[in-house]
């Protein structure tokens, strides 16, 4: 289960330079936990600490309101990671995280990631340029939250889920359109409403779990 996790790790960008004998110290450190589909990982308000490696599954982050008012805020994948903004403060979760299938996560203890980070302080700096990344992406969707309407952040969303095949655009594991409704702000009336107008006019096509993006989405609606 170590070689999964450090696997993992290597994936990881702001660790993946390091040595194999620096990220086995690391990996060392981890407990390899598994979480069936729809379970809440991390709840926002929540006073844990620790850093979750993605090594296999799916995950939505989102926050909420006291109505029970969801925006996701993304969907992360194998590769990837959360938890990270815990390990520099001492502030509640904030945002929650809930698998959206079966997911196994390498989950590491903030004391024991700060002690760790103590004995390679270079990756400190690593760690700080990803947290302005993130701070970035997080301003990006307020922006567009406020500034875009609900049809410019559907397109946005859709073109930033497809990976490029052939001559199309390509989403796989499609989000429902509550899903979609949720990453954008909006009901999933409006987002039924922009999705059948979009497959009407051969923007795209909608499969069983797969959505395909035939030519350029028009920039309105």
């Amino acid at each position: 289960m170590q070689q999964e996790v450090f696997t993992g790790l290597k994936k990881i960008p702001f660790l993946s330079k390091l040595s194999d004998e620096v990220l086995i110290t690391l990996a060392e450190r981890a407990k390899s936990v598994k979480f069936p589909k729809q379970t809440m990982i991390v709840t926002e308000g929540d006073e844990t600490s620790s850093l979750y490696i993605m090594l296999s599954g799916k995950v939505r982050v989102f926050s909420s309101d006291d109505k029970s008012k969801e925006v996701t805020l993304l969907v992360q994948e194998p590769g990837s990671y959360f938890g990270e903004i815990a390990l520099l403060s001492d502030e509640p979760r904030s945002a929650s995280v809930v698998s959206l299938e079966k997911t196994t996560c390498a989950v590491i203890s903030k004391s024991d990631f700060i002690n760790w980070l103590m004995n390679y302080p270079e990756v400190a700096i690593t760690l700080l340029g990803v947290l302005s990344e993130k701070i970035r992406h997080l301003t990006d969707k307020v922006r567009q939250m406020a500034l875009s309407n609900v049809y410019e952040r559907t397109v946005k969303a859709l073109e930033g889920l497809a990976v490029v095949e052939g001559n199309v655009r390509m989403i796989h594991n499609r989000p429902t359109q509550q899903d979609l409704a949720s990453m954008v702000g909006a009901s999933r009336e409006m987002i039924n409403k922009i999705m059948h107008e979009l497959t009407k006019g051969g923007y795209i096509t909608l499969e069983e779990k797969s959505l395909i993006i035939n030519k350029k989405l028009p920039s309105s609606w």
